[in-house]
C-alpha cells in the first residue's frame, strides 16, 4: 500500500467515525491493561477499528491498553485543528508519544524538490511552517519528508544539490522548535528521487542539522537494497526514526521474509530510544486479525 493510501484511510477514519469522548461508544476492551512493549512500537488509526468502534479516540485508548506507548498518523497535518488538539490531549492523558506525520504539501509528491523550481520550494516551506503548529498541538517531534520524483532533465548532482538546499531551508524552520524532518527513501516506484539509505545519509551530512535526519523504513529498504543490519550500521549516525513492514505484502512481522527478531535485537543493542512506526496493513481482517497483529509484535519484541 502506498503512503497516500495510508493517509486517505486514516483521514476517513477521523471523518466517518466519532472523535469526541462524548460520541465514543464503549469498546470491548479488557479491564486489565497489557504489559508495555519493550520496543516503542507505534500503530496508526485503522489498525484496531474493530476493537475500538467508538472512533479514533477510542482507538488510541485501545492501543494504550494493549501496551503500545506511541502512535503515528501520516495524515495529521490535514486533520481539523480541533481534532489535532483532541488527539494531543488524549495522548498526554495516556502517556503516549506522537510519532511522525507527513509534511505533505500536495504537489511535492509527484513534482519534485529535485527540480529546483521556486514554486515547489515555496510550497514545501509553507507546509513546513504549518507543520510546526500541528507538531505543537500533538507534541510531535518528527515529520516525514519525501523530496518527490526524479527529474530526468537534470544531472543527478544538480538534483541532489537542489534537495540539499530545500532541506537546509526546512531545517532553518524546524531547528528553533527542536523538531526534526526525517527523510524517507521509498520503494513505491522507480521514479522517486530518494531510494537508498546511503543517498539519504549523504544529504543529511551535507545539510548538517539535527533537524534533518533519516527515516529508515525497513520494508522499503528490504525491497530496494536488503542487507538491513549492515546498512543501518553504516548510516546509523543519521537515523532518527524507524518504520516497520514485512516483505512481501507489507503486513506485520512474521508474514514475510524479514527476520524481525534479529533486526529488533540489533536496534535495541544500539540503544535506540526512538519510535518504530507500524506503517503496514493487517494480514487478517476483523478482530481476529487485530489480535493476531498484536501477538505478532509480542513474539518479535525484545526480551529483557
Amino acid at each position: 500500500m502506498k503512503r497516500r493510501g495510508f493517509i486517505k484511510k486514516a483521514g476517513l477514519s477521523g471523518v466517518l467515525m466519532g472523535v469526541s469522548g462524548g460520541l465514543a461508544f464503549p469498546s470491548p476492551r479488557d479491564n486489565n491493561k497489557a504489559d508495555a512493549f519493550t520496543m516503542d512500537f507505534a500503530p496508526h488509526f485503522g489498525m484496531f477499528r474493530n476493537h475500538a468502534p467508538g472512533g479514533i479516540i477510542d482507538e488510541l485508548k485501545f492501543m494504550a491498553d494493549q501496551g503500545f506507548r506511541s502512535f503515528e498518523d501520516n495524515g495529521m497535518l490535514q486533520r481539523p485543528v480541533e481534532i489535532q488538539e483532541q488527539i494531543g490531549k488524549t495522548l498526554d492523558e495516556l502517556g503516549m508519544r506522537m510519532g511522525v506525520f507527513v509534511i505533505d504539501g500536495g504537489d511535492n509528491w509527484k513534482v519534485s524538490l529535485a527540480t529546483g523550481k521556486q514554486e515547489f520550494l515555496d510550497n514545501f516551506l509553507k507546509t513546513c511552517r504549518a507543520a510546526v503548529d500541528t507538531a505543537k498541538r500533538v507534541n510531535a517531534k518528527w515529520m516525514t519528508v519525501v523530496p518527490g520524483y526524479f527529474e530526468r532533465n537534470l544531472p543527478l548532482g544538480i538534483q541532489t544539490a537542489n534537495v540539499i538546499e530545500a532541506m537546509k531551508r526546512g531545517a532553518e524552520i524546524f531547528e528553533p522548535h527542536g523538531l526534526t524532518m526525517v527523510m524517507e527513501p521509498l520503494s513505491d516506484n522507480p521514479d522517486l528521487f530518494l531510494r537508498h539509505a546511503d543517498q539519504t545519509y549523504m544529504i543529511c551530512q551535507a545539510v548538517g542539522s539535527p533537524s534533518c535526519k533519516i527515516l529508515y523504513d525497513i520494508y522499503h529498504m528490504q525491497r530496494n537494497e536488503g542487507n538491513l543490519i549492515a546498512t543501518m550500521e553504516k548510516t546509523w549516525e543519521e537515523i532518527a526514526y524507524i518504520q516497520i513492514g514485512d516483505n512481501p505484502g507489507r503486513k506485520e512481522p512474521g508474514t514475510g521474509e524479514i527476520n524481525y527478531e534479529n533486526v529488533f535485537n540489533y536496534i535495541h543493542q544500539k540503544g535506540f530510544k526512538g519510535i518504530l512506526g507500524m506503517e503496514h496493513g493487517n494480514a487478517q481482517a476483523g478482530k481476529e486479525g487485530e489480535l493476531a497483529l498484536i501477538e505478532a509484535y509480542r513474539k518479535v519484541d525484545v526480551k529483557v
